[in-house]
């Protein structure tokens, strides 16, 4: 396969608007990277460079070390799966398969053979006569996959294939999508702005935000390990909490929100890390799953107790997440479902305090 080198590559439309700024990465021959954000923070437009539908502003794109800024996109040997399907409603499922490889002059033999593999990979043999109106969203999906498997290119390029799918079918998609490159031992760079997706098929993220990268890391290693307050807002459902205060130095270094509702003794190994934010404020972030039932019992130490008032309680099924406020910050507790509480109760929470995880209140990085 092939490995991918982006840069400093950047994109300015009309000479002005900056959209994608000096971007810089390396996407391992065989890798499975995703390319994460919301709308508008500039995945798609690098994508699109990638594959040479979007020209370079500046910087440079590589793919296995040959240079492709001024290569067309047909001679880059990669294929991309757009999130429309992109299919020609008036051939069949084999014709659709089968057109590039047409167009690229192979043989008819050839053609039969790499369509046909690629078919039984997708599940797709007993639809080969059908043409796409006869097909259900993910069965079009599939085929625009398969259509790009057939080409056997260096790099696959995912547009957003799953968003036009409903839930279900999205999570069968993710699945399939995931079993295909570990088949096929592909280099893919998968574009989405839905962060479950990211987190379940990607070997490596990259997080990006107005055009820029924010952190390129494992899945775990940004859920447990942001970089800032933006990719610890952004990795994890339900998002993680935040709230504002100070650091003091009262009897120990403690955090105390605005208006002195949380405050929070601060650790050992904390306190060195914190020592120079004396008097400064801060934001104090901390997940859903962190903040526990008062009645669960696997944490019973270093944790930080108080008590709310619940604004909303939402049953999921096998979890409850708990709405509440704390120092006029809208908080949310994802708890097991053993025992639900009732909305507008008193309840008994407590914060594990080896999760907590403080940013600077100036340019939000991590503290650390």
């Amino acid at each position: 396969m092939a490995v991918v080198e982006l840069k400093n590559v950047t994109k300015i439309y009309d000479n002005k608007l900056k959209v994608v700024s000096n971007v810089n990465v390396t996407i391992n021959d065989s890798e499975f990277v995703v390319l994460v954000g919301p709308s508008g923070c500039g995945k798609s437009t690098t994508l699109r460079m990638i594959a040479g539908l979007e020209e370079i502003s500046e910087g440079q794109i590589f793919i296995d070390n040959k240079l492709i800024n001024d290569v067309s996109p047909k001679n880059r040997d990669i294929a991309m799966v757009f999130q429309n399907y992109a299919l020609y409603p008036h051939m069949t499922v084999y014709e659709n398969m089968a057109f590039g490889l047409k167009l690229r002059k192979f043989s008819k033999e050839e053609i039969k053979r790499r369509v046909l593999d690629a078919a039984k990979i997708l599940d797709l043999e007993e639809f080969l006569g059908r043409k796409p109106k006869a097909l259900s969203g993910g069965q079009r999906q599939r085929v625009a996959v398969g259509r790009a498997i057939v080409r056997k290119p260096k790099v696959f390029l995912f547009d957003e294939p799953l968003s036009n799918l409903d839930a279900k079918l999205r999570v069968q998609m993710r699945t399939e999508i995931s079993k295909l490159h570990q088949r096929l031992k592909a280099t893919m760079i998968y574009v989405t702005h839905d962060q479950t997706e990211a987190m379940t098929m990607g070997d490596k993220i990259v997080v990006m935000k107005d055009g820029v990268v924010q952190q390129v890391d494992t899945p775990m290693n940004l859920y447990n390990n942001p970089g800032n307050k933006f990719v610890a807002g952004f990795i994890g459902s339900p998002a993680m909490n935040f709230i504002e205060g100070m650091i003091t130095d009262l009897n120990g270094l403690k955090f105390e929100s605005v208006n002195k509702k949380l405050i929070i003794s601060v650790g050992v190994e904390q306190s060195n890390m914190l020592k120079g934010y004396i008097q400064k404020k801060i934001f104090l972030g901390i997940r859903p799953e962190d903040i526990h039932d008062f009645k669960d019992e696997s944490l019973i130490t270093n944790c930080y107790e108080f008590e709310v008032i619940l604004e909303i309680v939402e049953p999921m099924g096998n979890e409850a997440y708990l709405y509440f406020n704390l120092d006029n910050v809208q908080f949310i507790s994802r708890i097991p479902a053993r025992d639900i509480p009732q909305t507008g109760s008193l309840r008994k929470l407590k914060i594990n305090l080896k999760r907590i995880h403080f940013f600077d209140f100036e340019n939000e990085k991590v503290i650390n």
